[in-house]
């Protein structure tokens, strides 16, 4: 944030209070620069709810543009039952633009038109409203911490620009919105800390998403046996009441996973050999499971792996040194397990700054271990992980050949 980011700030807002059909300026929050690539949402926002110009009337498309946004916002205040922070006081009048938590930005003739929403941690109790829709320049859409309930409205298939839909932290519920796959330019979806339930569709890992957040609902079920091939960087599906095997094929698309987070569910099974392919994750928190069984060799080849947590299962067999001698890795829990053993990488970790918590398993002479009747009988001991034989010693460059299931997507949504 040096001086010549604030010149060229200063600079821009210039040109814009001189252009010869002006907007109302205002600074409500902050100011976006070059955000998205739909629906004209680059430039400089206004609006928020600070007056800053007596601007004149709009014309032209804008009016029209205006005056949807007008309807929708109208439409939406009407469905606000409550308000404690007075947050929609100066939603009066016609010009939108002065709204709080309404955001503004002007297309190639310098027209305004409604760009993004932000009312998060508002506290507003209420429903979303079809007429939302007419939103169709809406680039962003963040409703984090307020007290909205209700289901996403089928219409949000028309924001044809909306690329962030954050909803998390209200009281939505129902089934998984179908509608969010259909709403063509959307990259991050949060819904996370809200009441939705149910089974995930596989075509939620088929959508072009960078981040998928579903944490904190009460989905239910397996787990879409497509779902580590998702093109998102992030997938968090942690604290609900997913059950089942993790999918065989997770991790055999190649997938550019960096973080995937599936802690505190009820899954079952082992943790599959297809997860070394992900050589660019960086998080992978399974802990709070019933996941059995040994480590798969090919997690030796999860090069990028900082944070890797398999604590409160039910993992048996020896630490193997290929984990603990992870070159980036920064904290290794495997607390609450049934491993009998680790090696000398694994006590080196001790002197790398690594993290690391080996408690209550069933280590021979380590301290805060198990009791031992609790290690006489190892859960999962006759279970049988499918592992496909590899190259010895371990090419992780020839894994995707030698570990290639054939998995084949089937039909996805538009995207």
């Amino acid at each position: 944030m040096g001086f010549c980011f604030w010149f060229f700030l200063v600079f821009i807002l210039w040109q814009m209070m001189n252009v010869p059909t002006q907007a109302a300026i205002a600074v409500g929050g902050g100011v976006g620069i070059n955000i998205g690539n739909g629906g004209g949402g680059g430039g400089v926002w206004f609006g928020g709810g600070i007056n800053i110009n007596n601007n004149p009337t709009p014309s032209g498309p804008s009016v029209s543009k205006l005056n949807n946004a007008y309807t929708a916002l109208q439409a939406w205040k009407s469905a606000i039952t409550d308000d404690p922070l007075g947050v929609l006081k100066t939603w009066n009048g016609s010009d939108v633009c002065s709204y709080k938590g309404v955001f503004c930005s002007v297309d190639s003739s310098n027209e305004p038109f409604v760009v993004a929403i932000d009312l998060n941690h508002g506290n507003l109790q209420g429903t979303l409203v079809k007429e939302l829709s007419f939103l169709t320049d809406i680039t962003i859409f963040h409703l984090n911490s307020n007290r909205f309930s209700g289901t996403v409205p089928d219409t949000f298939n028309d924001l044809t620009s909306l690329q962030e839909l954050d909803l998390s932290g209200n009281y939505f519920s129902g089934s998984f919105p179908m509608v969010t796959l259909y709403i063509p330019n959307l990259v991050y979806l949060d819904l996370r800390f809200n009441n939705f339930s149910g089974t995930l569709p596989e075509d939620l890992f088929y959508k072009r998403l960078d981040a998928i957040f579903l944490n904190n609902n009460q989905f239910e079920g397996e787990l879409p046996s497509n779902f580590g091939n998702s093109p998102a960087s992030v997938i968090n599906l942690a604290n609900n009441k997913f059950n089942g095997n993790i999918p065989a094929s997770f991790g055999f698309m190649r997938s550019k996973l960096k973080e995937i987070l599936l802690l505190n569910n009820q899954l079952t099974g082992c943790i599959p050999q297809g997860v070394g392919l992900f050589s660019e994750m960086q998080v992978f928190d399974v802990s709070h499971n019933s996941l059995m069984g040994h480590l798969p060799d090919t997690m030796s080849c999860m090069s990028d792996i900082e944070v890797l947590n398999l604590a409160h299962n039910e993992l048996s067999g020896v630490l193997p040194d290929i984990v603990c001698s992870l070159r980036s890795l920064m904290n290794l829990t495997v607390a609450y397990n049934f491993f009998s053993g680790f090696g000398q990488e694994c006590s080196k970790s001790f002197y790398r700054d690594v993290g690391f918590d080996f408690s209550l398993n069933c280590i021979p002479g380590r301290d805060m271990q198990r009791p031992q009747p609790q290690c006489n009988v190892i859960p999962g001991s006759g279970l049988s992980c499918l592992r496909i034989p590899s190259p010895q010693p371990l090419v992780c460059g020839a894994l995707f050949e030698n570990l290639n299931p054939n998995v084949t997507p089937s039909s996805s949504p538009s995207p």
